[in-house]
């Protein structure tokens, strides 16, 4: 039923295109994969295809144990296929409506998105479906309806393309562009993706026991000369609390301020450097929450070197709960982030109770391929907290008497990861990864050495 009526929609923009105009209008912005869309009608209707699939293998990610074969042991290919369809009325009023259909195949796990980490199916749904009024790109603009959401590195916020189903919001955006500064407001609700039911956002669904609204203002800047840009922000999150961190108490409602700056290797004699800290407090699942995270990179580009190498060291941090039974809660929200780009590609890490210093070489050997090495070293801040996931939630191992007294050494990770890009349509990307388990994982339990590979192509029109 979901297909017709995606369909439907479909057909129903192609018959409404209207009349042609002699000057072309604005399209609608492409998509953030550098391909240009395929256009009718002097550029007012556009048209968007994807095809993605990689194929996975993995070993020993989630449980660090050879003895036991778990539904994450295994190998699967996901596949994904988007298409969007935008119309511009005006250069100042746009629609745009992208449908998107995801595919587990293969190996054990259940093909439930999210159950035992699977990324699941979702038969033909709506991912994007927004109306844009005003250029976003200058002066003041609102788009409003199903969109993504992403604000600078996507540390805290962004839409996390690497799983196959991503992620997406139901929101009202408004934006003031200028050349030295853009200010984002918007208030939203996540979308819940489920196979067989219309996708719907967390406040729109009458199952769903959260209601979250996330809402924020975000600043960037080029107002640093030797920055990139200099972003400062403000995020609150509201939900009715849950059992993340502990039995539910309450409510949640807490506030996220940070600020992100980026300097510019071609004004900086080649050296480049980061920095991301952000302060939470509030209420977390009725609990008062004072939380805090930071990032710390600095590198180094052979800019005239036809290669372009890099290498550059960074360091992650956030502290964790020191007591779980006081009715405070020191760890970090991680929000809604990207965190497959930052701390390894094996997923096993959020910017949560962890200490991550890394070292990250990148080279181009022609144009169209890069080759990259990042290593990194894992330890808990503290062991009374947990060591959580990449979903800023799901524990490695129990908290209890046995990991209080561990090691707090979780390990190291070496990523191995090349990407060719034939042109801007076709993409691919292989990589392998192997996290050599540390001693805190040989004092709690099963310590194999874990192992992931994966080859991904990437089809974009």
């Amino acid at each position: 039923m979901k297909t017709r009526l995606a369909l439907l929609l479909a057909m129903a923009s192609l018959t409404h295109a209207g009349s042609p105009q002699t000057a072309p209008l604005a399209a609608p912005p492409p998509p953030a994969n550098g391909f240009t869309p395929i256009t009718f009608f002097d550029g007012k209707l556009t048209v968007d295809v994807q095809e993605k699939m990689r194929f996975e293998a993995r070993e020993n990610n989630f449980d660090f144990n050879s003895a036991v074969n778990g539904p994450q042991d295994a190998s699967w290919l996901l596949q994904r296929f988007r298409l969007g369809l935008g119309y511009s009325f005006t250069p100042w009023f746009k629609i745009y409506v992208q449908g998107q259909d995801v595919r587990e195949i293969g190996g054990s796990r259940p093909n439930e998105i999210g159950v035992f980490g699977a990324e699941g199916d979702d038969v033909f749904d709506v991912l994007k479906a927004f109306v844009q009024l005003g250029d976003a790109k200058a002066g003041l603009s609102a788009t409003v309806g199903r969109q993504f959401l992403s604000y600078g590195d996507q540390r805290l916020v962004g839409p996390l393309e690497w799983l196959n189903q991503a992620r997406t919001f139901d929101a009202v955006k408004l934006r003031y562009a200028s050349e030295s500064w853009a200010f984002d407001l918007f208030t939203s609700s996540p979308v819940t993706f489920k196979d067989h039911e219309w996708n719907k956002s967390q406040i729109f669904d009458a199952q769903s026991p959260d209601d979250t609204i996330f809402s924020g203002a975000y600043l960037a800047t080029k107002w640093v000369p030797i920055n990139t840009t200099t972003d400062f922000y403000i995020f609150h999150k509201t939900d009715n609390g849950n059992g993340a961190f502990g039995p539910a108490l309450g409510d949640t409602s807490f506030v996220t301020m940070g600020t992100l700056w980026k300097g510019d290797p071609k004004k900086l004699g080649g050296w480049d450097y980061e920095t991301e800290m952000a302060f939470q407090t509030g209420d977390a699942n009725g609990r008062n929450l004072r939380a805090f995270a930071g990032h710390w990179g600095i590198g180094y580009n052979w800019l005239n070197h036809p290669w372009k190498p890099r290498i550059g060291i960074q360091y992650n941090w956030s502290p964790g709960d020191s007591d779980a039974t006081d009715g405070d809660l020191g760890t970090f929200q991680n929000l809604y982030p990207t965190n497959h780009l930052f701390y390894g590609y094996m997923d096993t890490t959020g910017w949560i109770n962890m200490h991550n210093p890394q070292l990250n070489i990148s080279v181009m050997p022609t144009p169209k391929l890069k080759l990259m090495l990042d290593y990194h070293l894992y330890w808990n801040d503290t062991n009374e907290d947990a060591w959580r996931r990449v979903n800023g939630v799901t524990a490695v191992r129990a908290v209890n008497a046995v990991s209080r007294e561990a090691s707090n050494f979780r390990g190291s990770e070496l990523d191995l990861t090349a990407s060719y890009k034939l042109n801007a349509n076709l993409g691919l990307m292989a990589g392998y990864s192997v996290f050599f388990a540390g001693h805190y994982l040989a004092d709690t339990g099963a310590s194999n050495n874990a192992h992931f590979g994966y080859v991904q192509l990437q089809i974009d029109f």
